[in-house]
This record gives C-alpha cells, structure tokens and sequence, in this order.
C-alpha cells in the first residue's frame, strides 16, 4: 500500500467554521425547498456517517433525524459501538436493522461468490432499508460518500452512493477527518482506519492501495488544480502512479452520473431539459 509522504506541498486545511455553516445550511435548505423536516441516515459507525449526522442534527435538530445501523452477521461490534456512541452525544434515537437474512438470502444461492459482490450485495441491502425508512418516516436519505471515494469510484451504484443529498461529496477524505474533529466527533472514531465493514479485516485503504493522506493532495492537483500527468509527475509523483489514478477516474464517471438517456426529442432529460429541484418555488 502507498503510504509514503506526498511529495507536493498541497495544503488541504479548511476553515471549519466556514465548512460547517455552508454544509448545516445545505441540508436545511434541501430538505426545506421540497417541504420535508426529517433526514434519514445510515450510522456505520465511521466517521464520514458520523461526520453528516453530526451536520444534520445541527441543521434540522435531533428529533428530525432518523438514524439506523444495520449491521451484518460479519460486522464488528466496535462499529456497532461507535455508532451508538456518536448517537448517544447527538441526544437522537437509534434504530438497529439487520441485513443478514436479507443480504444471506441472495449470497446462499452462490456461496462461492468474491467478497466484492458479497459487499455490493450488503451495501444494496442497506439502502433498502434506507429508502424504506424514507418512506416510513417522510425522509431524505443522507448521503456519506466523501470526495476521494466518488472520484475514484470506491462506492456501490445503487448502494452506499444512493442518496437524495450529499453534504460531504465536495470533502476529501482528509478533509473530512480534520472537520470532524473540530466538530467534536469522538477520536476513536476519527483515527481509526476507515472501511465499509463489509467482512473482517476489511479496510478502504488496503481496497485501494494507498492511504488517503497520500492520494487527497494528488486528487486535488488533478481535479481542483487541474494539472495534467505530466504537471503531477514534476511536482514529485511517479508518473505510472499518477496515469493509473487518472484512468481509475475516467473509468469510474458512470458512478458520478444519472443513466445516460438516448436522444430523440428536442426536449430531453438531462441535455435540454436542465431545470433545478427548486423550479416554481
């Protein structure tokens, strides 16, 4: 795993302040313009999902927040805690769903299945019982997904990416650690290695072959700095590294799209017609 320090001088500080403001005040907005109070949100224990539950109670308050873990029979029980510990501080209610009867019903019909398509199959299954609670509670569902995992396409389509808004999808990994933590998400849960809890030992930066205080600077001169391979090589990375990164990108934007839709009309949706979430109001 690449882990070793980036050789840019990229500073990815932000003012906390300025952040937590913007992002409270999306959600409240959001959920305002289409007239719903509630937010509905997956609780892994993690700290992305920590991160915008803190958010979402600041924006909408505690009792608007429905909030769920949903474990699997593999899930540890340290992300089980953390979830009800970061619960506990925001005063909200817990709900707790498992999946396994859900997810195992599906996984029984081919044992032998990689752990990929085992963790696509959970990841799935949680957001049924997401939109579900959607549906029982008047809600939107919450994204978590961070900025470094949908650039690089480290997500399940229609699973962990599913939401109906994201506050932290313009937040780099490292960025989110550094707002958590001025925003009082407990240690624990901001230090510790990041995964999907999907199957013991799993962990995001051992799925992708670098840690993310290394890849974060190297996304950002990409994609916000807009250099080119050659740009990134001259500050100091290895150029088959950063070809890779780029193709991982390019190779990953259907995850960042709605389905394309084949043109036939002069009015279509999505190319022509473009209007907001917010059109009449």
């Amino acid at each position: 795993m690449t882990d070793k320090p980036n050789p840019a001088l990229v500073d990815l500080n932000i003012n906390p302040n300025l952040a937590r403001q913007i992002l409270a005040g999306f959600i409240r907005s959001e959920l305002a313009r289409v007239g719903i109070s509630k937010a509905v949100l997956g609780l892994s224990g993690g700290v992305d999902s920590a991160l915008a539950c803190v958010l979402a109670v600041e924006a909408l308050g505690p009792t608007n927040m429905v909030a769920v873990r949903m474990p699997y029979r593999t899930s540890s029980q340290e992300s089980l805690d953390h979830a009800m510990m970061v619960a506990d501080n925001l005063g909200i209610d817990l709900l707790t769903i498992p999946i396994t009867d859900m997810a195992d019903a599906l996984i029984s019909h081919n044992p032998k299945m990689d752990n990929t398509r085992r963790g696509n199959i959970m990841a799935r299954c949680r957001m049924i019982v997401l939109y579900d609670l959607s549906a029982e509670h008047h809600g939107l569902v919450i994204g978590t997904g961070n900025k470094t995992e949908i650039l690089l396409g480290y997500s399940t389509l229609f699973g962990d990416s599913a939401c109906a808004l994201n506050p932290l999808g313009d937040l780099y990994k490292t960025q989110v650690r550094q707002l958590s933590r001025d925003l009082g998400v407990p240690e624990v849960i901001v230090a510790k290695p990041p995964t999907a809890d999907l199957f013991a030992g799993q962990t995001d930066e051992g799925d992708l072959g670098y840690t993310y205080a290394f890849i974060d600077p190297l996304l950002y001169l990409l994609v916000d700095e807009r250099y080119t391979i050659l740009d990134c090589v001259a500050a100091g990375y290895e150029q088959g590294l950063v070809e890779r990164v780029v193709e991982r990108i390019r190779r990953n934007q259907f995850k960042r799209m709605l389905p394309p839709i084949a043109k036939l009309t002069n009015r279509t949706v999505g190319y022509d017609f473009l209007y907001l979430r917010d059109w009449g109001t």
